[in-house]
C-alpha cells in the first residue's frame, strides 16, 4: 500500500510515521504533487499555525491538489482545520474542502487545549470497534464548527466537530497517533478504506 504523508513544514510527521510502521506500513513523505497524486491514501498531520501553513501550500501547488484527490485522505489537527473555507488564526482562507468556519475558543477557556476528550455521537467507518467511551489526545487552541459534515463530536465548554467526512475526505480533530489503541485503531480503520 503506498501512502503519503504530505509535508508542508507543519506536521507531526514523526508520530504518525511510528503508528503507521506499527501497523505494517513505511509511508513516503512527500510536498512533490505528482506523488501525492499516486498515492493509495494521502495523510495530512499538522502542528503548527494556519496563515503559514497556507502560505506554503499555495507556494508548492499543493492547495489545488490536495483538493483534487479522490482516493482516501486523512488530515489530523491542523490538518482538519485547514480542509475547512476560513480559519480566525491570522484569518486565513484555507482549503475549503468542508464549508465550516474554524473559530478560537473563547469565553476565558485555557487554550490550547491540552489533554484526553471523550469522542461522542460517532458516525463514520474510521470509528468502528472503537471502545464503548473512546477518548483521544488533543491539543488545540482552534476548532471546526459542528455542520453537516460533522462525524464525531467532543466538548470543551461548548460542542466542536472532533471530526469530518465529506466524500473521500476525513479529518480529526486530535492526535489518533498519540491517543494509544483507539487512536492506532482509528488511523488502522482509515487504512482499510
Amino acid at each position: 500500500m503506498n501512502i503519503v504523508i504530505v509535508k508542508y513544514n507543519a506536521g507531526n510527521v514523526v508520530s504518525v510515521t511510528n503508528t503507521l510502521n506499527r501497523l505494517g506500513v513505511e509511508p513516503m513523505h512527500s510536498d512533490d504533487p505528482e506523488t501525492i497524486k499516486r498515492a493509495d491514501k494521502v495523510i495530512f498531520p499538522g502542528v503548527g499555525e494556519a496563515s503559514t501553513a497556507m502560505n506554503y501550500l499555495r507556494k508548492q501547488g499543493l492547495d489545488k491538489v490536495l483538493t483534487d484527490l479522490h482516493q482516501p485522505f486523512l488530515g489530523i489537527c491542523l490538518g482538519l482545520q485547514l480542509m475547512c473555507k476560513h480559519s480566525e488564526e491570522n484569518d486565513t482562507d484555507c482549503l475549503g474542502i468542508f464549508d465550516l468556519q474554524v473559530k478560537r475558543f473563547s469565553n476565558g477557556l485555557k487554550v490550547p487545549q491540552i489533554g484526553w476528550n471523550l469522542l461522542e455521537n460517532l458516525n463514520s467507518p474510521i470509528f468502528i470497534d472503537l471502545p464503548e467511551h473512546p477518548y483521544i489526545y488533543f491539543v488545540h487552541s482552534y476548532f471546526a464548527e459542528i455542520g453537516n459534515e460533522t462525524i464525531a463530536t467532543s466538548n470543551y465548554s461548548d460542542k466542536f466537530s472532533a471530526a469530518l467526512h465529506k466524500d473521500n475526505y476525513y479529518a480529526v480533530q486530535g492526535h489518533p497517533e498519540k491517543s494509544g489503541k483507539t487512536g492506532q485503531k482509528i488511523i488502522e480503520n482509515f487504512l482499510k478504506l
